[in-house]
């Protein structure tokens, strides 16, 4: 199949996207404009006849004092991975990003590996018999997917190691999704642990309330933020990345970006952030109070969202990214036991691959990372 490739409006691209059951958040038109510190272009594949086949988000990070760029498509782009004749795609991408002054290209294969359900993890937890998610035999697995691997590697493309947390890559390689698609609302809430359902009923009979917020809101959802940065010790963002986010991905689509607060007697306790593309739904950033924890607001409006994400039509609801330990002494165990209440599946992805066109700049951006 003969390819080729060129810049495309916003148009197009959402066109394009809205043809497809969904594509992540990242690989949006309106994401490149909340990345504002990044310059971003829109590129589409077409076939002989002219007909859109794919379509990628780039963002292109100038390197100090040279015109040179980091080419990142995060979690894209958005073509048929599977395709056996791969590089009838990535050569006329490395092609065309190289003419734009890329020195790397960094992207993300939206892709899954393997899949692993609840039970299957809780059980090698309470055995004792897996330290890491991929020690457990997973419960699906996708062998196209390997193969895809091995066809990037013998293309010239790099994958880094991830020191084994699953977070050597810029975007998790681990996440933690819930199943939706083909299940009842009851259903989705017997997946849930004894806990959560517990949690979820404390917080009705406290009198929580959780309502959908707007853009006059996101002070209140930014001071939460700032509370739980201080707790977590993470350097929060500004309010004004949140009031820019919500400007441009909501005027490319309403229900694109969501905001919730759970609140008790008039005081905000948590506050959500969630993002739509198509069928899929991602819980993207959370906040809570220190105080009035054991009223559980945080539970509450995960299923709140969880039943607008099914009022929506989606088909998952993403919590993001975990890391793949299941020592409980390790510090980051916190955030999949908590995510693991919900009954769902552990996935990973196939990672972020990079390809240097400048070997000499990819290797001094490689040193100055690591050295960060």
């Amino acid at each position: 199949m003969s390819l080729r490739l060129r810049t495309i409006t916003r148009e197009e691209h959402l066109a394009f996207l809205r043809g497809r059951p969904s594509a992540s958040h990242m690989q949006v038109p309106s994401w490149g404009e909340l990345k504002s510190e990044w310059r971003s272009e829109s590129i589409g594949w077409m076939d002989s006849s002219g007909a859109l086949v794919g379509v990628g988000l780039v963002l292109y990070r100038q390197l100090p004092k040279l015109k040179r760029y980091l080419a990142y498509l995060p979690e894209g782009p958005v073509i048929d991975w599977f395709d056996q004749d791969l590089e009838s795609w990535l050569r006329p991408m490395l092609a065309h990003l190289k003419a734009q002054g890329a020195f790397s290209v960094k992207m993300g294969p939206p892709v899954v590996i393997r899949r692993w359900e609840t039970a299957t993890i809780k059980e090698a937890i309470a055995g004792g018999q897996a330290k890491r998610l991929r020690d457990i035999e997973p419960d699906w697995h996708e062998p196209r997917a390997f193969e895809l691997a091995e066809r990037l590697r013998r293309a010239g493309w790099l994958q880094g190691e991830d020191g084994g947390a699953g977070f050597g890559d810029v975007q998790p390689r681990y996440v933690f999704q819930v199943p939706l698609a083909g299940r009842s609302l009851d259903d989705i809430q017997r997946g849930f642990n004894q806990l959560w359902r517990r949690n979820i009923k404390k917080a009705e009979k406290s009198g929580v309330e959780v309502v959908q917020g707007g853009y006059e809101d996101l002070a209140v959802f930014h001071r939460l933020y700032v509370v739980t940065a201080e707790r977590d010790h993470f350097t929060p963002r500004p309010l004004a990345y949140f009031q820019r986010m919500w400007t441009v991905l909501t005027a490319e689509d309403p229900n694109r970006m969501r905001l919730y607060l759970a609140y008790l007697d008039g005081e905000p306790l948590a506050a959500t952030t969630m993002l739509t593309v198509g069928e899929h739904v991602w819980y993207s950033y959370g906040a809570s109070a220190n105080h009035k924890r054991e009223v559980k607001p945080s539970n509450a409006i995960q299923w709140r969202m969880m039943r607008d994400a099914y009022a929506l039509g989606a088909g998952v609801y993403d919590l993001r990214g975990i890391s793949d330990t299941l020592e409980e002494d390790d510090p980051l165990f916190g955030l999949i036991q908590f995510k693991l209440g919900t009954g769902g599946q552990a996935a990973e992805y196939l990672g972020e691959w990079d390809f240097p066109l400048n070997k000499l700049l990819h290797k001094a951006l490689d040193l100055y990372m690591s050295r960060r």
